[in-house]
């Protein structure tokens, strides 16, 4: 499965078997470089999904604010 279509749970799922794999220190060095870079890529797919929903939430934040009544004076 790409990165494109992993969810943020599916990835954070596969990584955190690869830390687990990882640090039983049972895989060839091969394995683990192999590991380790798609543990990269996918570190780098959830940091961008919640980068994502970040901005998602404080747009919205926002708008909640622009549209709220201002006191009168």
């Amino acid at each position: 499965m790409s990165g494109a279509e992993l969810t943020f749970e599916q990835a954070q799922a596969e990584l955190e078997q690869i830390v687990e794999r990882l640090e039983q220190g049972q895989a060839s060095l091969d394995e683990a470089l192999a590991l380790w870079e798609r543990g990269e890529e996918l570190y780098a797919l959830c940091r961008a999904k919640l980068d994502a929903a970040q901005g998602k939430v404080e747009e919205l934040a926002r708008r909640v604010e622009e549209s709220r009544p201002q006191p009168e004076p």
